[in-house]
């Protein structure tokens, strides 16, 4: 793998505002693509999860789901130090587990990065979003954003819907920032039993799923402009 810094990508502070992630680009207070997909979940998808949780109970939901949080960070961080060449090494129960699955997503999913242009990166779309990628680079001789995934369970295409609007979000923003025309996006993916899934994306089914973040995108901005009118109304009234 070859390491090619021929971008110069932004630092960025991230905080939290109206409980959603944001990213501090030059002064601009940015929405993340996360926060943007969350705020704009399907009906259905809500339904779905309330369901489970509902079914589970709240404690065990919540137990289920810092679990996994848990355990993807630990294994982004070793992929993450394991791609700079520095190392890492967490010796806990949890960590050993996250090294294992890194390692499967390192021996079956890596072999085709050719190049590597960003890691951990912030990218933005001005005005409009921000958010952070796994990696920038080559993969099987496409420009690419990669994304590395934990999943309790496998997971199949149409329940991954999300994470290619993620991907289009990443590959939109690159491309306005620095001219670049990528158009592919790959989903690297380890359950917590060590089965790895490879999901990439692109040509128009990718343009569809750029379409449908972008038209997100505009329903969060109608969303936090009613919901700033109906604050402004309540602080009128208090007056």
């Amino acid at each position: 793998m070859k390491i090619n810094k021929q971008f110069t990508y932004p630092k960025s502070m991230r905080s939290v505002i109206n409980g959603g992630r944001h990213y501090d680009i030059d002064g601009d207070k940015l929405p993340s693509v996360t926060t943007i997909l969350s705020a704009t979940q399907s009906p259905e998808k809500k339904a779905s999860l309330d369901a489970w949780k509902a079914k589970m109970g709240d404690k065990i939901a919540d137990q289920i789901r810092d679990r996994a949080a848990a355990r993807g960070t630990a294994m982004h961080t070793y992929l993450e130090h394991y791609l700079d060449g520095t190392g890492y090494k967490d010796l806990t129960p949890l960590g050993r587990q996250a090294e294992t699955m890194a390692n499967k997503i390192i021996e079956t999913g890596l072999g085709d990065l050719e190049e590597l242009w960003g890691l951990e990166t912030t990218l933005y779309y001005p005005d409009l979003y921000a958010g952070a990628t796994d990696v920038v680079g080559v993969y099987g001789g496409q420009p690419a954003i990669i994304d590395f995934k934990q999943s309790n369970k496998p997971k199949r295409r149409e329940w991954i819907m999300d994470y290619f609007e993620q991907l289009g979000a990443y590959t939109m923003a690159h491309n306005q920032v620095y001219g670049t025309k990528i158009q592919s996006g790959i989903i690297l993916m380890c359950t917590k039993d060590y089965l790895f899934q490879k999901f990439e994306v692109s040509g128009r089914e990718f343009v569809k799923h750029q379409h449908a973040f972008l038209r997100k995108c505009d329903q969060y901005y109608k969303n936090v402009s009613k919901t700033k009118e109906g604050q402004d109304t309540k602080n009128d009234q208090k007056v």
